[in-house]
């Protein structure tokens, strides 16, 4: 069987946290990871722009023979997938899929939250979408009464700078915790909609109450992606599975190289390519 892999695309690094609990749970499988680090952020950029710019990193992942894609952003998952998924897919590769990060963290919350007050901490492009309330009121099941947000705009340049256990990285994160319990002090459930705070989560649980259950990405997209090929048989044996990890980047790879192994926790070796 030719190289088939799934294809995992960031607008940087952050999906990266996703790709580890990926190979994790499903280690038999073949993974291609693409970052358009030449064009990140993408949290400050318009609707429009980071339609085009998911759909180029779609349609390239789809010519490396991918027959499933995970886009591992926040802000691609919240701006561009339902575009993509409904407009473009249907007529440019049909028997294809693209799946997102907001929809399985929103069914997780359904099913762990007690009183149904959901927080939300996120890049100022995902908060500013409005993404997560309309899915939360959408997927999960009138679990969830209401919803807050705070946008953390520093928190993935601490990451990305590897300031992760400064004082300044506590200090930030701190602030924006209790600016978003200010909002709403009753929360039982705080999602982290973005694929960088993982490694922010030491410093996270510092200052959030030992009640509050705190969702990761990662290992629910894994953990649905699962469940997902088990419902789709057709799917699952369409991927190859040699245990082969492939990292692509749009910027310089010696870069990437060295703030992948960060979220990897082992080294990383890239490719350039240009979409």
């Amino acid at each position: 069987m030719a190289d088939s892999p799934i294809g995992v695309f960031d607008s940087g690094y952050g999906g990266l946290t996703v790709l580890k609990e990926l190979v994790k749970h499903l280690p038999q499988y073949d993974f291609l990871y693409l970052g358009d680090n030449a064009r990140t952020p993408y949290g400050t950029r318009s609707f429009r722009v980071v339609y085009e710019y998911t759909l180029q990193a779609v349609k390239y992942l789809f010519s490396q023979d991918c027959p499933l894609i995970i886009i591992a952003c926040n802000t691609a998952s919240a701006k561009a997938l339902r575009n993509i998924q409904q407009l473009d897919l249907p007529h440019l590769a049909p028997d294809k899929r693209v799946l997102g990060v907001i929809r399985p963290s929103v069914e997780k919350v359904a099913e762990i939250t007690r009183n149904g007050r959901v927080g939300v901490l996120g890049t100022p492009g995902t908060v500013l979408s409005g993404s997560y309330p309309i899915e939360l009121q959408k997927w999960a099941g009138g679990k969830v009464n209401s919803t807050v947000q705070e946008a953390c705009p520093l928190w993935v340049p601490l990451v990305e700078n590897n300031e992760i256990e400064t004082e300044g990285a506590a200090y930030f994160v701190k602030k924006n915790i209790q600016n978003i319990f200010a909002k709403d002090k009753e929360l039982d459930t705080l999602i982290l909609g973005c694929t960088h705070y993982p490694l922010l989560i030491g410093q996270i649980a510092r200052f959030v109450p030992e009640h509050v259950r705190i969702l990761e990405q990662g290992k629910i997209v894994a953990e649905k992606l699962i469940d997902y090929l088990q419902r789709h048989p057709e799917m699952d044996g369409r991927i190859s599975k040699t245990g082969r990890l492939k990292f692509q980047t749009t910027e310089s790879a010696d870069n990437f190289n060295e703030k992948a192994a960060l979220f990897m926790g082992q080294p990383v070796v890239s490719e350039t390519i240009h979409l």
